[in-house]
């Protein structure tokens, strides 16, 4: 399911995003209930989605979370549009806006573990995944994390319309590595099928169904019988700091496929910055 982002009013929006509205005044009313606020709204909403997936959220799912009604929410927030566009940018404040071992001489290892930050965040909010990049938050923390990349791409000395193109080759390489680890730990839970029962029943019935699919698609059946899975390493480059974590026996397949690939796929990308950098005038 894809969400598109800034639906709601442009101006309110922003407002809220950029905190440029004074907070509602305080409502009065029987009991003492601790005041609500955007922050805790949004906190609220951002826990829902962790645990239980976008198509979980509602104003009054997050109003029951709170102990107040939908309409109490709509007074801080208008509607579940702007509150998206609040919790997408208020996870993004999570991510580190600061590398300072960046140099023109060591650009390559904070790029990898900016990867690797990035990598780890899409894992611990898969909904995030879910909102489309086609149409920008446009908040503080989004901006600061656009920022933060550009910063460790310029670095690297490549002229700045190379770099804007860097910024959107990176960004798609690494969601898409993260939205494979994110399907591969749902699959079993949304299907019922363990990973290990489906691969087992599909690769019987394929050998069985397809006999001669070595000889079909030799590309393919090579891959498995060729070697190494990766290039080669330059003895005289410094290996890359690796952001996939140890290999763990209850990792799903397919995510320790993916981790790797990641990891494998972010070494090319940066070989082909080096030489980049290297046919510079």
């Amino acid at each position: 399911m894809v969400v598109f982002a800034g639906q709601g009013d442009p101006h309110r929006s922003l407002s809220l995003l950029w905190r440029a509205d004074a907070p509602p005044p305080k409502r009065g009313g029987p009991g003492p209930k601790p005041r609500l606020s955007v922050d805790a709204i949004v906190s609220a909403a951002v826990a829902l989605a962790d645990e239980e997936g976008m198509a979980a959220l509602s104003m009054r799912a997050v109003g029951d979370r709170l102990g107040r009604t939908a309409m109490a929410l709509y007074t801080y927030v208008p509607g579940k549009s702007e509150l998206l566009d609040l919790m997408y940018d208020a996870v993004h404040a999570e991510l580190p806006t600061a590398y300072p071992e960046s140099t023109p001489d060591n650009w390559r290892a904070p790029l990898t573990t900016w990867a690797g930050d990035v990598l780890e965040f899409y894992v611990r909010h898969p909904w995030v995944l879910q909102v489309s990049q086609a149409r920008p938050v446009l908040g503080p923390h989004e901006y600061a994390g656009l920022d933060t990349l550009i910063t460790l791409l310029r670095a690297t000395g490549l002229a700045a319309g190379v770099v804007r193109r860097l910024v959107g080759t990176l960004f798609p390489f690494v969601r898409g590595s993260a939205q494979t680890v994110a399907d591969a730990r749902l699959a079993a839970t949304a299907t019922g099928s363990p990973d290990a029962e489906w691969w087992a029943a599909r690769s019987a019935a394929l050998l069985e169904l397809v006999p001669d699919f070595a000889e079909r698609f030799p590309s393919v059946s090579g891959l498995e019988t060729e070697g190494p899975v990766e290039p080669h390493p330059d003895p005289d480059q410094a290996p890359d700091p690796a952001p996939a974590p140890a290999p763990d026996a209850d990792m799903p397949y397919l995510e320790r496929e993916a981790r790797e690939t990641f990891r494998v796929g972010l070494g090319v990308l940066l070989d082909g910055i080096e030489a980049a950098r290297a046919r510079r005038p």
